[in-house]
């Protein structure tokens, strides 16, 4: 699996990058994580109703084709998108995907002491009842885009915007929260993202 640090890049492109990778790749293509930091930008899922919007300003909101209702990234949330051809892995399913992506923020969080756990009913990680990552993925031809967002060092105001993911009063948290805005560096915690997520699924990465 190839790794992709993209930085900090706009969403839209990034997005259509991701179609564009997935349209052109084929059966020897490497599967690939990005990972990634996005400007303010609310994205809105298939599933998407426009009431769990509550207000305006000028932070765009995209229509994307990802699962799921609509989020808020920002700077100091760690992006991890998968680019992974399912078919080809005769043990993976979406579910198994899913799983594994909650569990790399899991285990991320326990590396700094803290219990963080899915839910059944809402795909995410929580930390006592606050959503600390959200997850959306679209399935193309047996081939995923889209990921998970992880919150780390950021400003949560712009999710008071919404009703994040579709849950009218669902209060978000961040790693800083419990371990100081110092320690809680994205890119350190993309490091230890990739790790969990590679060992749970049995990649062996490179680095671009």
């Amino acid at each position: 699996m190839k790794i992709v640090q993209k930085g900090m890049v706009e969403y839209q492109p990034t997005f259509e990058a991701m179609k564009a990778f997935n349209a052109a790749r084929d059966e020897h293509t490497e599967d690939e994580l990005w990972v990634v930091e996005h400007p303010p930008v609310f994205t809105q899922g298939l599933a998407g109703k426009p009431e769990h919007l509550l207000s305006r300003d000028d932070i765009p909101v995209v229509q994307i084709d990802r699962g799921g209702q609509i989020t808020y990234h920002g700077l100091g949330q760690q992006i991890m998108y998968v680019l992974i051809d399912i078919k080809r892995h005769e043990n993976l399913n979406v579910r198994q995907l899913v799983t594994a992506l909650e569990q790399s923020v899991v285990k991320t969080l326990a590396d700094y002491g803290i219990e963080g756990y899915p839910k059944p009913d809402a795909p995410g990680v929580y930390i006592n009842g606050k959503k600390i990552c959200s997850l959306g993925l679209r399935i193309r031809h047996g081939r995923s885009f889209h990921g998970l967002a992880f919150n780390i060092n950021m400003d949560l105001t712009p999710f008071h915007q919404i009703n994040p993911c579709g849950y009218a009063g669902l209060e978000m948290c961040q790693l800083a929260d419990f371990i100081g805005s110092e320690r809680a560096d994205c890119h350190q915690v993309s490091l230890q993202l990739v790790k969990h997520f590679s060992t749970l699924l049995g990649y062996n990465v490179t680095n671009h």
